[in-house]
């Protein structure tokens, strides 16, 4: 097995790289930063809506994240240990939501063909 050899300034790109995308930045930004560190006198006014750009998807994903951490909390509420899955709350929920009724975890507005065919 052969071990690579890698220059300083190819330690460093892939550094720089790894780090990009730790922060979960696209491959295709990392792409653009990288033509900005190869171009030091452009400017970086497009370098920070690149970034604006990152921190609103963050931002978005977060917003999801916590309705998803509500909806599940939501969800784990209706049911408490020790019954059998006959029995289950969160069962109920989910084979309720499957014929269109409202869940605990969506509430009404998760009547999925509740007109179209669904339980009554």
């Amino acid at each position: 097995m052969a071990i690579r050899a890698y220059r300083p300034a190819h330690v460093e790109r892939l550094a720089f790289i790894r780090h990009c995308r730790a922060l979960d930045v696209p491959l295709a930004e990392v792409k653009r930063l990288l033509d900005f560190v190869a171009h030091p006198d452009a400017n970086c006014g497009d370098i920070n809506r690149l970034i604006d750009e990152q921190l609103a998807r963050v931002r978005a994903r977060l917003k999801s994240m916590r309705a998803l951490e509500k909806q599940l909390a939501a969800l784990r509420a209706q049911c408490q240990a020790g019954n059998s899955a006959a029995d289950c709350g969160i069962l109920h929920e989910l084979v309720a939501a499957a014929h269109g009724e409202a869940c605990a975890c969506h509430g009404a507005s998760a009547k999925l063909g509740s007109q179209k065919g669904g339980r009554s």
